[in-house]
């Protein structure tokens, strides 16, 4: 490991020496370019004795050994003194020589996926040699002609190519080294570089990515902090970038906020500088590959089975219904499982921001709004589509989000023969959603009377379903509530089922049950013209 250390070929030399000053006697002197490994002869020495001359103290480093004082023991008798500088110099030696030797186990031993399921930071040799075969590989092939191959072919194709480079290159690197290079930058041109690994586990919910250097992820409720690192913030405003241009949108300086989609409907907010101080901030909201349904929601403990069905034949029986909840409460989710109850023969249009609902019947039909061009110019609202939605012979319209004006034009669809229409709210109770249904119709400019405003919700909404998230992390569906009426200005609420806190379990997580509230649904002649009468009265018996 180190070479050998020339000291057989020192020659001693008499240096004269002028009276005024003397020179410090068997002192080693600083040479810049001398390295651990002792390649480079030491200075000569001057014979004359004289005082070791003082020098200011500076900083040691494992790496540095210039300035350790080493005496010629065939001049100098021994000492204790001796004997500790010489003790000193062999010990960090030898520290430097474990920590090397212990550097080449750590490179030798393959990883463990078990113990680290997430992949590890690349060193930054590593880096640098990916950032020059990246480079190479871009100047060597036509990318025109390689988006023309299918996937499989083009990463075949790819990682051919990219062990060229390495071979011409000549890098000395092992299997797994190549082998994580390769799929780094096939993730790098295809994909979404470093998020790939975390983007194929299904059981991530979000993604935030603070910049380059910090990436946080949410599994099982709980926020964790990965290894996962961009390159620099340039790499992360292209996935940014890649990601938005997908769906015909952009995102720069001019325009640094945007929402998107990815392939499989995920939700992706991006905010880029000068809005983001430190760099750009990507936040991907995932859906599990699996289609969840109301059964799956009863196995997470979301739900109970009987408050289930009662919201299957709600569905069926084609209420108006409305999820409210705050952010990551599951409400898209429910709107999701909901939806699976929508008869096959109906015509279904959705209505979002971002597309990412994810209906199972085959007559369906999805529109999405359109942000302002360079000009400011045509931007599609909601309220736009909604009120499209209305020509469009639609059977059920669905709401993706209502947080603007579109409330007013969504309640009269409701109003005018679309029953079974649904949408999400963010608000933190029943009661609450109702307000901001109100405080939206009056931003949209709209001055109705408080008394005819919730007339209108009255007797557009049927049912109100509350989403939350608790503190363990869980998500519970804690109210289903009846809207029945209208008593003087109040809009008459009904519970039929809520969940009630009843603890914890030893490991903090909150422990409840669902309970009927023991009251006739007023929706009962509805269910009784659908034929699901009996069903719903045994569900209401908990």
């Amino acid at each position: 490991m180190f070479g050998k250390r020339p000291q057989n070929n020192l020659k001693v030399e008499s240096v004269p020496v002028s009276p005024p000053a003397q020179e410090p006697a068997l002192k080693v002197v600083d040479a810049p370019s001398v390295t651990p490994d002792f390649e480079e002869p030491f200075e000569k020495f001057d014979e004359t004795p004289a005082p070791v001359a003082a020098e200011p103290p500076r900083e040691q480093t494992p790496d540095d050994f210039s300035s350790l004082e080493i005496d010629d023991e065939s001049d100098a008798p021994f000492s204790a003194e001796n004997s500790e500088k010489h003790s000193a110099a062999i010990d960090a030696l030898f520290l430097k020589n474990e920590e090397v030797e212990s550097k080449k186990r750590e490179d030798a031993e393959p990883p463990n996926p078990a113990a680290s399921p997430l992949p590890n930071a690349k060193d930054d040799a590593l880096e640098v040699a990916k950032v020059g075969i990246f480079n190479a590989l871009i100047d060597s092939v036509d990318l025109a002609e390689l988006g023309k191959l299918d996937h499989e072919t083009m990463r075949a194709e790819i990682g051919d190519i990219i062990g060229e480079i390495i071979s011409v290159k000549n890098l000395v690197l092992s299997s797994a080294e190549q082998d994580l290079l390769i799929g780094d930058i096939i993730n790098d041109i295809m994909g979404l570089g470093p998020l790939e690994p975390l983007l194929a586990r299904d059981d991530i919910a979000d993604i935030m990515v603070n910049t380059c250097e910090k990436v946080y992820i949410e599994v099982g409720g709980r926020v964790e902090l990965t290894d996962i690192r961009f390159r620099d913030n340039a790499q992360l405003m292209n996935i940014c970038q890649r990601i938005v241009s997908a769906v015909g949108r952009r995102i720069d300086e001019a325009s640094p906020i945007c929402d998107a989609r990815l392939a499989d409907g995920s939700r992706v907010n991006a905010i880029v500088p000068p809005l983001a101080i430190d760099g750009p901030i990507l936040t991907i909201r995932k859906f599990k590959k699996e289609k969840l349904t109301l059964d799956s929601l009863v196995g997470f403990g979301s739900v109970s089975p009987q408050a289930a069905k009662v919201l299957e034949i709600a569905s069926a029986c084609r209420l108006n219904i409305l999820i409210s909840g705050g952010t990551g409460s599951g409400k898209t989710t429910l709107l999701n499982c909901l939806s699976r109850q929508i008869d096959v023969g109906e015509r279904v249009i959705t209505v979002e921001d971002a597309a990412e609902l994810q209906l199972q019947q085959p007559h369906v039909v999805r529109l999405e709004t359109r942000p302002p061009n360079l000009e400011g110019k045509g931007q599609v609202t909601q309220t736009d589509l909604v009120k499209n939605c209305l020509r469009m012979r639609p059977d059920r319209i669905i709401l993706g989000e209502i947080r603007g004006a579109e409330a007013l034009d969504m309640l009269q669809a409701m109003n005018t023969g679309h029953d079974g229409s649904m949408g999400t709210i963010h608000a933190n109770n029943p009661r609450e959603a109702l307000t901001r249904l109100e405080n939206m119709i009056a931003m949209g400019g709209f001055e109705l009377p408080i008394k005819n405003m919730r007339s209108q919700i009255a007797s557009a909404v049927n049912m109100v379903v509350q989403a939350s998230r608790l503190r363990d992390g869980s998500r519970k569906i804690t109210h289903i509530t009846e809207i029945i009426g209208m008593e003087g200005d109040v809009v008459t609420l009904q519970d039929l089922y809520t969940f009630e806190y009843e603890g914890e379990d030893d490991s903090g997580k909150i422990i409840g049950s669902h309970r009927p509230s023991g009251l006739r649904p007023s929706f009962i002649e509805k269910a009784q013209y659908y034929g699901r009468e009996r069903e719903l009265l045994q569900a209401m018996e908990g």
